[in-house]
């Protein structure tokens, strides 16, 4: 299954960039990432296999193996694509938001929108690792 981060904004070169790239080579999954402009731009075409979810702050929170758990699910249930939407500074479109399937949350905080790439690397990272039983991910 495709683990696709579809943001608007451009990362660039800083330090986020390169810890999303760290998390981003480390999983063994096929993985794509989509940069569209803050507003405009032009969604990729999305296929009847796709599942969207989208990052929005009033979106279900996961715990780890409970989100591992998930995008298993989704991948066992013949998914050929997982489609992860990021809004720009103010957030996502409504259009893309009332279109997901789903809504995630990283806490009720608001989260820059360059560091949520980052968190959502590391959380895909962390997820296939534990589908693979690698010892990455350590329960309390």
């Amino acid at each position: 299954m495709l683990l696709h981060i579809v943001a608007r904004g451009r990362i660039g070169r800083g330090p986020e960039a390169e810890l999303v790239d760290r998390y981003l080579k480390r999983i063994a999954w096929p993985v794509r990432i989509s940069e569209l402009p803050d507003k405009g731009g032009r969604m990729p075409p999305r296929e009847a296999a796709t599942i969207v979810i989208a990052l929005d702050e009033k979106g279900r929170q996961f715990g780890s193996m409970d989100f591992a758990h998930q995008l298993g699910r989704w991948r066992d249930d013949g998914r050929r694509e997982a489609r992860f939407l990021i809004g720009a500074a103010d957030g996502l479109e409504p259009a893309d938001r009332d279109g997901a399937d789903l809504l995630i949350a990283y806490g009720a905080a608001t989260w820059p929108h360059l560091m949520v790439r980052a968190m959502l690397a590391e959380q895909l990272w962390r997820a296939t690792s534990i589908l693979a039983n690698h010892p990455y991910h350590r329960e309390g």
